[in-house]
């Protein structure tokens, strides 16, 4: 008689990775959703995914591998690298037409036929971890490399055949036309530089090229001032904006295959006095489907994210400044939330990425479709949740209240430096105190620090004090915990830093907290009470990245930009007394 599977759940528990009611809440989680109980645990913040791929390795009587541990052992080139990447995959092994493969899933069966079928070979797969698997494939594997600022993207070829007019060639299809070729060199280039953007900008004598990468713009190249109306006009037409405009500002949108994956570009140009500046955002569907898990939530933070998210109604703010990572936490949540048992209605100006499963509306102010008439809209629609890209004005805000206190759950943005701030700035917007005191259930602000190479980064012997200070450091912190620094290596492009993580500041409105919005309490009251009933200010968050060797004391105070140290040093202290209390 065969013997019965122990199951995931029961391997878990055995191995004290969490406890049965963990394992109960998962279960009812993945029936809801349809993911496997694996993936519910780890969205829950209930177990590591490192616990959960021991334990399928237990389940299926397979090997268990850190790729770090067998890195002298991984060769990549034993597989098409296009496999490795797409599938997340690594190859250890090839004797005899049996490959030992590691994989993250060894239930995607499918998965290994076909890995069998297009490799003519038999796999004998080991476990790993997803994310240890493109940990090792971000740091070990070799990358494109960041170019030299001396080599130029301009070749003599593309110099030599360029003619002073507007190149003739600018909408052919052919890769061979010059501006065609260094066009598709600057962006893949960018592409596989993990480039947020890339600025075209043109100076007096020169097109000045710059991509942004993890958050900080680097000077690319410096192309000669007669390719400018070339290159603009060869992005305009990519993007499908008018190329004979030139006094307006224009926005459009590129699609590319770049490394068996569709790139989305967003494009903007805008008319500056020496021509006209355009910058491409890159957009990556993969971005927003990291997991919340990677985001940078600490375990605490995670868990009460969670329990927030899956709330019946009530309003969800998320603030920051642009580019402080805001869509991609909420996007996060929504794929966690989007399951077949519920209705998701998003109002975006511009919509960044497609969801399957969702109902994402653009608003077009020239047509009369406003944020305030599509949620009108929306709520004939008998959503659960409602996504509005922003609260931009009293109108948006008080439409998007109303829908909270009707019984729906509603995600949005604001720009406000702190989470404290953001019931102030509503209600200086014109909204009733009473509404926003009643209808907000938490507000999170964040930011996106750099992370440090894990390649290069090293022991800081002598951390400046200066930072240590801003950072709230202590002597016995630091007794304690090891202090990294940046080095910089090839592999990060002697930035020292690889990849951006957020740090986070959530505040849970409690009695107190809505009584002092009620009352149109000012921020530093709030912001007290909040620090008082648990709240862990940005810095704090990014003290405890600080301290498990995340990133860097400079990063953080680069980030957090303190206003005074004093202040700083007293809310940390208020923090603290609160949490001894």
């Amino acid at each position: 008689m065969a013997k019965l599977r122990k199951k995931l759940g029961e391997i878990l528990v055995s191995m004290g990775a969490c406890s049965p009611a963990q394992v109960e809440k998962g279960l009812k989680l993945a029936k809801g959703s349809g993911k496997r109980i694996g993936e519910a645990l780890i969205e829950a913040g209930f177990v590591k995914e490192d616990a959960v791929a021991q334990a399928l390795a237990k389940q299926f009587g397979l090997e268990y591998v850190d790729p770090n541990d067998v890195s002298d052992q991984v060769d990549v080139k034993l597989i098409p690298e296009e496999l490795v990447r797409k599938h997340l995959v690594l190859p250890l092994s090839k004797t005899n037409g049996r490959l030992q493969l590691i994989v993250h899933d060894p239930l995607n069966l499918e998965l290994l036929d076909l890995l069998r079928f297009r490799l003519n070979a038999e796999v004998e797969p080991r476990v790993a971890a997803k994310g240890r698997i493109k940990q090792f494939l971000d740091t070990k594997v070799a990358q494109p490399r960041m170019v030299d600022a001396d080599e130029s993207l301009v070749t003599e070829s593309i110099d030599r055949s360029l003619d002073k007019s507007v190149d003739a060639s600018i909408d052919r299809k052919a890769d061979d036309a010059p501006i065609v070729k260094l066009v598709n060199r600057m962006i893949i280039e960018a592409v596989k530089m993990r480039a947020s953007d890339i600025h075209v900008e043109p100076m007096a004598d020169r097109v000045r090229l710059r991509y942004r990468i993890d958050g900080v713009c680097i000077e690319r190249d410096n192309l000669p001032k007669r390719m400018q109306n070339a290159v603009l006009a060869r992005l305009k037409l990519m993007a499908g904006i008018n190329i004979s405009e030139r006094r307006i500002p224009q926005d459009g949108r590129i699609k590319l295959p770049i490394d068996d994956a569709v790139i989305d570009f967003r494009v903007s140009s805008c008319p500056a006095y020496h021509g006209e500046s355009v910058v491409l955002r890159i957009l990556r569907p993969d971005s927003v489907r990291i997991g919340l898990e990677n985001l940078g939530f600490e375990p605490d933070n995670l868990e009460i994210f969670n329990r927030i998210i899956r709330r019946p109604n009530g309003i969800f703010l998320v603030t920051g400044p642009t580019g402080s990572g805001k869509t991609t936490t909420l996007y996060s949540a929504l794929d966690v939330l989007n399951r077949p048992d519920k209705k998701i209605i998003t109002a975006e100006d511009p919509i960044e990425y497609a969801f399957t499963g969702i109902n994402q509306c653009q608003v077009r102010e020239e047509i009369g479709l406003t944020f305030p008439s599509i949620l009108r809209a929306m709520l004939r629609q008998a959503p659960n949740i409602i996504l509005v890209g922003e609260i931009r004005d009293m109108e948006v805000g008080e439409v998007a209240i109303q829908a909270a206190l009707t019984g729906h759950l509603v995600f949005s943005t604001l720009h406000t430096n702190d989470a404290p701030g953001a019931i102030t700035r509503l209600i200086d917007m014109g909204i009733k105190p009473f509404l926003v005191a009643s209808s907000i259930q938490a507000v999170m602000a964040q930011r996106l620090i750099r992370v440090l190479c894990s390649k290069c980064k090293a022991p800081d012997e002598n951390p400046d004090p200066k930072f240590m200070r801003l950072t709230g450091i202590t002597p016995q912190d630091r007794a304690n915990h090891t202090i990294y620094k940046a080095v910089g290596c090839d592999a990060c492009g002697g930035t020292g830093y690889k990849g951006r993580k957020a740090i986070f500041e959530l505040m849970v409105m409690n009695q107190t907290l809505r009584e002092l919005a009620f009352e149109q309490s000012p921020v530093n009251v709030l912001r007290k009470a909040a620090l008082a009933s648990g709240m862990r200010p940005l810095l704090e968050d990014g003290k405890i990245k600080i301290l498990k060797g995340v990133t860097s004391p400079a990063e953080i105070a680069r980030i957090v930009q303190i206003e005074g140290v004093a202040l700083a040093d007293e809310e940390l202290e208020g923090a603290r007394a609160a949490g001894a209390a």
